[in-house]
């Protein structure tokens, strides 16, 4: 009973996680290029400049990408491999573990962002949303193609 209760309330779940990892995932993009909410790690980047600049754009689009939940799929993918390469590129050779390299929020990152990818943005996300008019979109379109060949047909 509190399985199928749990399973019920599964994509809202998602959907909130999605929420909050692209929330925090966009603000490590934000500190970088506006100081806010806070002051960067490793200072403002120049633009363009190798990786830092790169790194905090994907964090800044993907991380809102994901948070509201369009292109999260991709977004997600995108974001986590900025942070398996963070992770393996500056914090693994201080140490094995993520705490001996300070490299725990970018594993976090990583691995949080890989779920997105598999799960997909839950329940609360805009792409539901864009999807909805799709089908009538399509609709329309094949109602037009059949009157199209309709009209092909009787003429020739």
């Amino acid at each position: 009973m509190l399985t199928s209760f749990l399973d019920d309330k599964a994509p809202w779940a998602i959907g909130i996680f999605r929420i909050v990892v692209g929330l925090l995932f966009f603000l490590h993009g934000t500190t970088s290029f506006f100081n806010w909410p806070g002051e960067p790690y490793g200072g403002n980047p120049e633009f363009g400049a190798w990786p830092g600049w790169w790194s905090a754009l994907i964090q800044l689009v993907a991380g809102l990408l994901v948070m509201l939940g369009v292109g999260t799929r991709s977004a997600a993918f995108i974001g986590s491999g900025s942070m398996a390469v963070a992770y393996f590129w500056k914090h693994q050779p201080d140490g094995l573990f993520p705490i001996e390299n300070d490299g725990d929020s970018a594993a976090l990152f990583c691995w949080a962002l890989v779920i997105l990818v598999f799960t997909g943005p839950g329940k609360p996300a805009l792409d539901s949303l864009l999807t909805q008019f799709t089908p009538s979109v399509r609709a329309g379109a094949s109602e037009t193609a059949e009157n199209t060949d309709k009209e092909a047909a009787e003429v020739g």
